[in-house]
């Protein structure tokens, strides 16, 4: 099991409860590709380093899970799709 990390940064034009469905979404995601959550960091709305989607600003949110390394790519081919997520990523984090 690998180490990774799963960013996502939300639409701020969207209500509260729309944003944290997007991301159960996200979670279950990992959960059902055989991941394990491990943390959820929520770093609210933050001004974006350039406009995308004629969108300034978007809500970041950090999901680490341990997973096997096949997941991130079936993570990120169902992320890609979901409405109102303006960005995402998953990285491998290294053990330091």
């Amino acid at each position: 099991m690998n180490k990774y990390e799963l960013a996502v940064v939300v639409s701020a034009k969207i209500e509260d409860e729309e944003r944290a469905q997007i991301i159960e979404k996200c979670k279950a995601l990992v959960e059902r590709f055989g991941g394990t959550i491990t943390e959820v960091d929520e770093w609210g709305k933050k001004r974006l380093a350039y406009e995308v989607q004629k969108m300034k600003e978007g809500f970041y949110y950090f999901i680490r899970f341990d997973a096997e390394s096949t997941v991130p790519a079936e993570i990120e081919s169902r992320v890609r799709i979901m409405d109102n997520v303006i960005r995402y990523l998953v990285v491998r984090q290294d053990e330091a």
